[in-house]
């Protein structure tokens, strides 16, 4: 069972993804965001970098975006040249080009761009220039996989390229070809506003955020979209519809009540958002975080088990396996993530907790990849980092640095 809570106003709107009532996902869109990920940009190279085969693009904004030798070479990677050629090679300073941001602005980095323009539709995410078919690997029968694909190739125009996304499991020809249309239509009035342009200028942005988010996790057990005040039930009546008709008794409004606080969600945030989160058992675990890499630190904390070490360790990393697979979704974490769990002496032990940590990443819409453990005993993972991690309602304090938050 699941449920999904927005509430917010016009500054702000904050919607919560529950699972079995408990919280899963928290998004919080502000007005004032500079850039998003998926906006399309009619942006001016002002700088090449040969040292590192990059180049800075003015896309009009406070902090030049970064683009990569490897995303300015054709996305489809059979067409890509043996040897790959120099960044002078591929562009000059001054030269206009048409680019999608696909990172946020992260610390002290600009956005990261692309020119492989990607537009994410419910069934399916078109790349007009790609030239490819992509199945979610989270479709995992090979027959559906099979007849997804030949369905998609039969649908594309040459050089169109498409993935189908993992809720698109099922769904006939007419649902993906509508879906299709659409979002070809959008990249036509893309390309056809980029010749009018003068750079810089954005060409295409998804400002309509609840659109985004019932694209994104609207799925059949979905049981009720819970709106906290009559303007976004209006909207989010209006984007469910547009979804599929039927679902529209899903939503419903619920008047003088932080939907947070009444569902629980601000108790858990207020949990799993602090940098020493407590598990169940008395244990807990330390968080820290730099630019390209966050740390787990596990403790036995309060527990002391009943019968020996080793089975008193073994439990309190299997509880902090699952509870870390909820942090790094909960908060968006991404990048490097290293894992100290508590020292076990069992390999049978270290592998089940290596097991049961990619289980319970599997929930994750979010690639996730389980490098393995280290020499040192430490647990590798890395996990696509497309933004800053979330701190939803509240920011570090910078006199002491995370241990009081404002």
């Amino acid at each position: 069972m699941k449920q999904i809570l927005v509430e917010g106003g016009d500054s702000v709107v904050r919607l919560a993804l529950l699972e079995q009532n408990r919280l899963a996902e928290v998004f919080v869109e502000s007005g004032a965001k500079e850039y998003g990920v998926g906006s399309v940009y009619k942006g001016r190279v002002v700088n090449v970098l040969p040292g590192m085969q990059a180049a800075f693009v003015d896309i009009g904004h406070s902090r030049n975006a970064f683009l990569y030798r490897d995303d300015l070479l054709p996305a489809h990677l059979e067409k890509q040249p043996k040897v790959k050629p120099s960044i002078q090679e591929l562009v000059n300073e001054g030269q206009e080009l048409v680019v999608q941001v696909s990172k946020e602005a992260i610390g002290t980095k600009g956005p990261r761009i692309t020119t492989h323009v990607a537009l994410p539709g419910r069934w399916l995410v078109y790349m007009p220039e790609a030239d490819y078919v992509g199945v979610s690997r989270k479709i995992e029968d090979d027959a559906e996989r099979e007849r997804l694909k030949e369905l998609a190739e039969q649908l594309l125009d040459q050089e169109e390229g498409l993935i189908i996304r993992t809720v698109a499991e099922g769904e006939n020809e007419s649902a993906l070809l509508q879906d299709l249309q659409r979002l070809r239509g959008t990249w036509n009035e893309i390309a056809a506003h980029a010749l009018r342009a003068k750079a810089p200028q954005e060409l295409y942005s998804e400002r309509n955020v609840l659109k985004k988010w019932m694209r994104d996790l609207l799925t059949v057990d979905v049981e009720e979209i819970v709106a906290g005040n009559e303007v976004l039930y209006e909207e989010l009546r209006l984007q469910v519809a547009d979804i599929d008709k039927e679902w529209i008794d899903r939503v419903r409004l619920e008047r003088g009540v932080s939907l947070f606080e009444r569902f629980g969600a601000k108790k858990e945030m207020d949990r799993i958002f602090k940098p020493k989160i407590w598990l169940d058992n008395g244990g807990y675990l330390m968080i820290d975080h730099t630019e390209a890499l966050t740390v787990v630190d596990v403790n036995t904390g309060k527990f002391t088990g009943t019968t020996d070490l080793e089975e008193t360790v073994y439990a309190t990393n299997m509880e902090a396996a699952e509870t870390i697979a909820r942090v790094l979704r909960l908060r968006d974490i991404g990048g490097i993530v290293i894992v100290d769990f508590i020292d076990m002496q069992s390999e049978t032990h270290k592998e089940a907790v290596r097991i049961a940590l990619e289980q319970y990443l599997k929930k994750d819409r979010t690639k996730v990849t389980v490098i393995g453990w280290t020499k040192l005993g430490l647990l590798e993972l890395t996990r696509k980092k497309v933004r800053e991690h979330a701190e939803p309602f509240e920011r570090k304090c910078p006199q002491c640095s995370g241990t009081g938050w404002i």
